[in-house]
C-alpha cells in the first residue's frame, strides 16, 4: 500500500500530472498528451495543464527542436515566409520596436528555426526552415485540491469560473480525494467544470482517478492574444498557443529545478507508476517550499560525489534530474509513435 504522498497539495499534483499522462481521457478514451504543471496567464495559473495534441503534427513540432517556443519566437516562426523576405515585409507590425523583433529572428536563427541572410541594402531577410505545424488539438486546465474543505472550495470558485469564462480552455477539471468528491458536488462550482475523485492509496495506476461529475464543453477563442487588442493583436501569438509551447519545453516533471535533489536527505520513491520526491531527514514527501537550501535540513553532498563517477556520475542530485528528463523525453518519444 502506498500512503501519504497525495495528501499535500504538491505530490498531490505530481500524482495526478503522471495519472493524466497514463490515463487521459477519463471519458473519452486515451488521447495523446502532453501534460505540464503551475502554468497559466498574467491573470490565472494552474495546477496541472493537460495539451492534447495531433500525433502527426506533434512530430513535425518535435523536428524543430526540444525546447519550447516564448512568445517572440513563436511570432516569428509561426509567421515565416516560404520564400526570402525582409522581416518587415513578412510580419505585422508588433506595436513596439522592431529592434526586439530583428533580435527574435536572430535568435530563432541561432536555433535554426529559421534561416537569414542580408538581403538589398544589407535589410535583414529571412525564410522558414519548416511551416510551424498546428500541433495542439485541446487545452484543458486541472485544480488539483486534495482536501477540499469549505476554505479551500470558497477559494476556487472565482478561479473556476474565471476559467469558464476566459475562452482560453477546452476543458476545466477539479481533482480531489476520492473522500472529498462528495463535497465537491456540493459546493458552487460552475456545472461546467468536472470532479475527478482521485484514490492514490496505491501510487498512481490508470484506474488511480474516475470521473464524479463530467465536465462540459468550453467553447475557446482561438483569437485571444496576450497583447492589447488596441496593440495590434495580429502580431501577437495567441495565449493558448504559448501556453502549449511552455507546457512543451516544462513538463510536469520540472519541479526538480525548483528543489535540491543535491541534499544527501533527497530521493525519489516510486508511486505505483510514478515517481515523487522524498525527504529522508524529515521522513515524509516534502513540498517544493521545504525543499531549499534555507532548510535546517539541508545537507549538501559531499563534493567527492559529484566529481567521481562513482557510484553516480555527478553525484545522486545529478543522477536524479537525468531520470526526470529521460521519462520527459521517452514520453515526447511515445507520443511521436501513437
Amino acid at each position: 500500500m502506498y500512503a501519504g504522498a497525495g495528501k499535500t497539495e504538491f505530490t498531490f499534483e505530481l500524482l495526478v500530472s503522471r495519472w493524466a499522462e497514463l490515463a487521459w481521457h477519463p471519458t473519452r478514451g486515451d488521447r495523446p498528451t502532453l501534460v505540464a504543471r503551475q502554468l497559466g496567464t498574467q491573470q490565472r495559473r494552474w495546477d496541472t495543464v493537460v495539451v492534447e495534441v495531433d500525433p502527426a503534427a506533434f512530430e513535425r513540432r518535435r523536428a524543430l527542436g526540444d525546447r519550447g517556443l516564448d512568445r517572440d519566437l513563436l511570432r516569428v516562426v509561426e509567421r515565416a515566409p516560404a520564400e526570402w523576405e525582409w522581416y518587415r515585409d513578412a510580419l505585422p507590425d508588433p506595436g513596439f520596436s522592431w529592434e526586439y523583433v530583428r533580435a527574435a529572428i536572430h535568435r530563432a536563427a541561432g536555433r535554426e528555426l529559421v534561416e537569414t541572410r542580408h538581403g538589398t541594402g544589407g535589410r535583414v531577410e529571412f525564410r522558414r526552415v519548416q511551416p510551424y505545424p498546428d500541433w495542439v488539438r485541446r487545452l484543458i486546465a486541472v485544480e488539483n485540491k486534495p482536501s477540499l474543505d469549505a476554505a479551500a472550495a470558497d477559494a476556487l470558485v472565482d478561479q473556476i469560473e474565471h476559467d469558464v469564462s476566459a475562452g482560453l480552455l477546452d476543458e476545466v477539471w477539479v481533482a480531489t480525494d476520492a473522500d472529498d468528491a462528495d463535497r465537491a458536488l456540493l459546493e458552487t462550482f460552475p456545472v461546467e467544470a468536472g470532479v475527478l475523485a482521485c484514490d492514490f492509496g496505491d501510487g498512481v495506476t490508470a484506474d488511480a482517478a474516475a470521473v464524479h461529475w463530467h465536465a462540459g464543453r468550453l467553447e475557446p477563442d482561438e483569437t485571444i492574444t496576450s497583447a492589447d487588442r488596441e496593440e495590434s493583436p495580429e502580431a501577437h501569438p495567441s495565449y493558448r498557443a504559448e501556453l502549449a509551447e511552455r507546457a512543451y519545453d516544462a513538463g510536469w516533471r520540472s519541479y526538480h529545478e525548483t528543489m535540491r535533489p543535491d541534499c544527501r536527505a533527497f530521493e525519489l520513491r516510486r508511486a505505483g507508476r510514478g515517481l515523487v520526491p522524498y525527504c529522508t531527514a524529515k521522513a515524509c514527501h516534502q513540498t517544493a517550499s521545504e525543499c531549499a537550501g534555507s532548510c535546517g535540513e539541508f545537507t549538501p553532498e559531499p563534493p567527492q560525489w559529484r566529481t567521481s563517477g562513482w557510484p553516480v556520475a555527478g553525484g545522486p542530485g545529478k543522477g536524479f534530474t537525468r531520470l526526470l528528463d529521460r521519462r520527459r523525453e521517452r514520453h515526447r518519444e511515445r507520443l511521436e509513435d501513437v
